[in-house]
């Protein structure tokens, strides 16, 4: 479900920092609806697929790196086919809330990738990220190849045995099947939408952070 963030002064707490929020404006369609290939547009680009919890914080994130050149909130790693987002909600399809990235790996690696994604959400939560609990905000990684499974598998590996969080890490592993795009108002959210309560009070404080950590991968404004 979602809420509508109305009135900032009446809206629960709880409410406030929580991704799930309903859009009610019936111009709002699926954004190309539906999309299963792994070839990039670009044939010097590839791809990946994360899910960090609420798609609008990690495509928020990803948007800013060097090497990156297209995010694309949506839907993966479920049965239903070109679910919308109120059916992903109801935590019965199977999806994870994901972005899609294609990227120049001469730029930035898949590896960078990873550093990024293990360290800009809590790995240890089981199907939940802060106030957004369901099995479609959990930590998930959809490999595309043998290479990127490899890797994710390795570098999860190595967290875990150096310690770097207190619980164990639940991050999910999984072979790529599927990916649809979510609805147009999903996406680009973050810098449409900075002024709404979830964002400036979620998104902000963690692209900041994001940002003095990983400032010498960030894009040029």
């Amino acid at each position: 479900m979602r809420y509508l963030l109305l009135i900032l002064g009446i809206v629960p707490v709880s409410v406030l920092l929580s991704c799930a929020q309903k859009n009610n404006n019936s111009n709002n369609l699926k954004a190309n609806n539906m999309s299963n290939d792994t070839v990039a547009t670009d044939i010097h680009k590839q791809i990946a697929t994360f899910g960090t919890g609420c798609f609008w914080c990690t495509e928020a994130v990803f948007q800013q790196l060097k090497g990156v050149s297209k995010v694309t909130s949506g839907y993966s790693g479920g049965h239903v086919a070109n679910p919308t987002y109120e059916q992903v909600c109801t935590k019965t399809t199977g999806h994870a809330e994901v972005i899609q990235i294609e990227y120049d790996p001469a730029v930035i690696s898949f590896d960078e990738l990873l550093e990024v994604f293990w360290q800009t959400h809590d790995p240890t939560t089981l199907n939940r990220q802060g106030n957004d609990v369901g099995p479609q905000y959990r930590s998930v990684i959809f490999y595309h190849n043998e290479e990127q499974k490899e890797k994710s598998e390795k570098y999860k590996a190595a967290l875990d045995k150096s310690g770097a969080w207190t619980n164990p890490i639940v991050t999910a592993i999984e072979p790529y099947k599927n990916f649809y795009a979510a609805e147009d108002y999903h996406q680009n959210y973050y810098n449409l939408n900075g002024k709404q309560p979830y964002c400036y009070f979620v998104i902000r404080p963690k692209l900041e952070k994001f940002e003095k950590v990983f400032k010498s991968k960030l894009k040029e404004h």
